[in-house]
């Protein structure tokens, strides 16, 4: 393979990754508070209905990606009110939500289904765009490629390096004793899960309008638990989380390839594939196949990489919590 398809592939990858970023950056903050968001399959599908319905109707890309933003807040929304003021399985009523959002954006969508319509310009960077090999695959984008760029190294540093950032991850380990320090726990759920529902909603538009264009029937069905698994693979890590939305753009990536060159086997199995190698990936990490692979290793490298691949949940997740 020549550099110059290598290129416009690894540039494909960083493209069309950028709306799971999103919706996966948003579900670390919420879950980073406690929170379970399981709505994510359906709030994307019905944010990217909204978005290119009313970019179409209006004519703005920017009122569809805030009317995207408005949908996926507030479907988070209705989470956080379930699991912190109802102290309702938060599991259960993502998984009801889920379906609920699908099946509107099916029925609410259908004036609009495969309809031409606005998208978001493609907008390289001056002079950047020039940089050999690093230019076309980060500075030959689009505006909404370039903000989930930064957004990486913006929530990373917001959960781990900064003050608002340790209470936020002290309502996810250890409510009472953020609570003891005067933290108000369950508002800081409730602005965690609706500020990762505003994400999530904008990876929603992303997709209709940067990178799937238009609106069809089930249009990013599936992506939603993707973003899930993702968030568990990264270990409610915001970098991590994103190497594994690019290993999964990636695996789709090969996949394209590799329909290209073996012809003779069904289209579905290279659709699928990226899923199933995902699923796959996920659960050797889960076992203690890393463990074995690692026990020659001296004790503190495989620390190292051991706490590099594994990491547990935020201890309160899921949990309800009533200020004593």
């Amino acid at each position: 393979m020549n550099e110059a398809l290598w290129v416009s592939v690894l540039a494909s990858v960083v493209r069309d990754s950028s709306p799971l970023i999103f919706a996966t950056l948003g579900e670390v903050l919420g879950e980073r508070a406690g929170v379970i968001n399981l709505s994510l399959d359906g709030t994307i599908l019905l944010s990217a209905m909204t978005a290119f319905a009313v970019a179409l109707t209006t004519g703005s890309i920017v009122l569809g990606f805030a009317a995207a933003m408005a949908v996926g807040a507030s479907v988070a929304l209705i989470v956080a009110f379930a699991g912190i003021t109802l102290r309702q399985e938060q599991v259960a009523v993502g998984f009801v939500l889920t379906m609920l959002c699908a099946e509107l954006s099916s029925f609410l969508g259908l004036p609009f289904v495969r309809r031409p319509g606005p998208s978001v310009p493609h907008a390289p960077i001056p002079f950047l765009t020039d940089i050999p090999l690093l230019g076309p695959i980060f500075f030959s984008q689009n505006v909404v490629v370039y903000l989930s760029l930064l957004l990486i190294p913006a929530c990373w540093a917001w959960v781990f390096a900064s003050r608002p950032g340790l209470a936020l991850r002290g309502v996810g380990e250890r409510p009472q004793a953020a609570f003891a320090r005067g933290v108000n726990v369950n508002l800081l759920r409730y602005v965690y899960t609706v500020v990762g529902g505003a994400l999530v909603g904008f990876g929603g538009a992303a997709y209709s309008l940067s990178i799937k264009l238009g609106w069809s029937h089930r249009h990013t069905a599936g992506v939603g638990w993707i973003a899930l698994a993702i968030v568990i693979f990264g270990g409610w890590d915001p970098a991590r989380a994103a190497l594994g939305v690019y290993l999964f753009g990636a695996l789709k990536a090969i996949a394209t390839l590799l329909q290209g060159k073996l012809s003779g086997l069904p289209p579905q199995v290279f659709s699928v594939a990226p899923f199933a190698l995902m699923i796959l990936v996920l659960s050797l990490v889960s076992s203690g196949l890393p463990e074995r692979l690692t026990a020659l290793l001296p004790t503190r490298l495989r620390a190292s990489l051991l706490n590099a691949i594994r990491s547990e949940p935020p201890a309160a997740l899921g949990q309800s919590f009533t200020p004593d």
